[in-house]
């Protein structure tokens, strides 16, 4: 398991898809901070515009670093050698895992430079955006394990980014779904249970609700099992 997340992290950082990631994720949350969403125009001691562009940048940022999981495996046919390894489908899909969340979590680790650079500006409260971070470390988390699961299910790297994409689109922003139409209560808390962002709202005001912490870490949980399914079906199919 270690020999296989080093082997991922390896050909992660000889690969520039890696460091194109790197450098639009941290061009995009700049963007939004200071362009749009207008920072200095707020005249606010507050980072959640900031945060708030995290659930976007991760829409392409995730599939981008997840796509060669197990679709590159499959397309060179070294997916059979993976199997026959003396480890189990758990450690197989951990390994994977883990190691697309390393480089995610090493570039959220590069965007604390942006929040330093407006520090002196107003007095800003740590507290609130070490609670951000965690939402966000949790959020990368299970977009992570989908995004791995994804490839599982691909044919190609293309396929799989395509699909990765447009799957976070949808679970997401399936939350606002509830604003755009009139929605019964019921129905309107039911489809918010399954959105990303909506869990992520309390993190991104630095409130860390005990509720959204079980969730990412149960579909991060239930990401990884599913993939293991597949893997176990492959396997033997």
């Amino acid at each position: 398991m270690k020999a296989l997340i080093k082997k991922e992290l390896y050909s992660a950082l000889h690969s520039p898809v890696f460091y194109a990631v790197a450098v639009f994720f941290l061009l995009f949350v700049s963007i939004w901070l200071f362009y749009l969403q207008k920072f200095f125009s707020l005249d606010s001691a507050t980072l959640r515009p900031f945060f708030s562009a995290f659930p976007l940048a991760f829409i392409l940022a995730a599939p981008a670093l997840t796509m060669k999981s197990w679709a590159e495996e499959r397309k060179l046919g070294s997916v059979e050698l993976l199997l026959t390894l003396p480890c189990s489908e758990w450690e197989l899909v951990l390994a994977k895992f883990l190691s697309a969340f390393i480089l995610l979590t090493g570039i959220i680790a590069l965007t604390v430079f942006v929040p330093l650079t407006v520090f002196p500006l107003g007095n800003f409260d740590v507290g609130v955006m070490v609670g951000e971070y965690i939402g966000v470390i949790l959020l990368a988390a299970s977009v992570i394990s989908l995004g791995v699961l994804l490839s599982s299910l691909s044919k190609n790297q293309a396929s799989a980014f395509l699909g990765g994409a447009v799957t976070l689109v949808a679970v997401i922003f399936v939350n606002q779904t509830t604003v755009s139409f009139n929605l019964p209560a019921f129905l309107a808390d039911a489809i918010n249970f399954f959105s990303l962002s909506f869990h992520f709202e309390t993190f991104s005001k630095g409130i860390i609700d005990s509720r959204d912490v079980a969730f990412f870490a149960l579909s991060t949980l239930l990401f990884l099992f599913l993939n293991t399914r597949v893997i176990l079906y492959r396997k033997w199919s």
